[in-house]
């Protein structure tokens, strides 16, 4: 991996939930880039021990943890593991998250029509389960806290300490078909800013990125056909988005070591856009 610049993280021990993800892979190899010793937290064995031996092979230091982060015992094994082997936590980048069907209309409008039982196959408003919301909900806003009542608590007035959330461009304004989703990061925003304030005399600061579209393995079925062109949907956002074109989870890096420099100490309860222009693009 080639940094476009780089932040001194020597000695530092970052943790990333959601590490074995796409863009939480491309987290935790540019932090070890920079001299971090990275633990890299998720539930896909392979993809974990991947991304660590690709660290050590690269001359960095990692360990690989599978661990839910719904679970708080999970959790707290993982902080006895990371102590341990890397010692206590300096940087936390809660990047763990998704989305669930369940919690997902598949109609952009509810017309009159949906509500005669014409096509019995499609879910509207009324469909969706509560399961499916809830697990949405807990996996993105109880994933974000309940890493850190945990890691936080080694960060305790140490100098340097950050937290860099994950939130997203439905946070500020929500996308057709997805409540759950747009509701939670929602939540993962507004905590990000309480956060920030609640620790801001203990010398820990919390801030935010939020990502505008990026290929996933989880929206890809979504976004691409299995000829490999566009989706209508994929179509539509980037009708909406004046880049043109999704992002490179690369191009999240830049503002994630800005974010976790020690120079940027005074930035603190922001939420980042890295969205290709969305946000400020009216539709006009």
């Amino acid at each position: 991996m080639e940094l476009s610049f780089q932040v001194d993280l020597t000695n530092k021990v970052a943790v990333v939930t959601g590490g074995s993800g796409v863009l939480g892979r491309e987290f935790c190899l540019a932090l070890a880039k920079c001299g971090a010793k990275v633990a890299v937290i998720g539930r896909t064995d392979d993809k974990l021990k991947a991304i660590v031996n690709e660290i050590i092979v690269n001359g960095g230091e990692a360990i690989a943890i599978s661990a839910d982060v719904l679970a708080k015992t999970d959790m707290e094994r993982a902080r006895e593991q990371v102590r341990t082997e890397l010692g206590t936590c300096d940087l936390l980048i809660n990047g763990a998250g998704g989305n669930h069907p369940k919690g997902t209309t598949q109609l952009d409008y509810l017309r009159e029509a949906d509500l005669h039982g014409i096509d019995q196959d499609v879910r509207t408003f009324f469909d969706l389960d509560a399961d499916g919301i809830r697990h949405v909900f807990e996996l993105n806003f109880l994933g974000t806290l309940i890493p850190c009542q945990v890691f936080s608590q080694d960060m305790l007035g140490k100098e340097g300490a950050s937290i860099v959330n994950i939130s997203s461009m439905n946070a500020f304004t929500p996308l057709t078909r997805i409540p759950a989703y747009s509701g939670a990061k929602a939540a993962v925003s507004n905590f990000t800013q309480w956060l920030a304030v609640h620790f801001s005399k203990v010398g820990i600061r919390v801030n935010a990125i939020a990502p505008g579209f990026f290929l996933t393995e989880q929206n890809y079925s979504l976004l691409v056909k299995d000829d490999g062109t566009y989706t209508d949907r994929a179509n539509k956002i980037l009708s909406q988005t004046p880049a043109e074109r999704f992002g490179k989870p690369e191009e999240l890096i830049s503002t994630l070591l800005w974010l976790v420099d020690s120079s940027t100490s005074f930035v603190n309860g922001v939420i980042v856009p890295v969205d290709g222009g969305f946000s400020a693009y009216s539709g006009v």
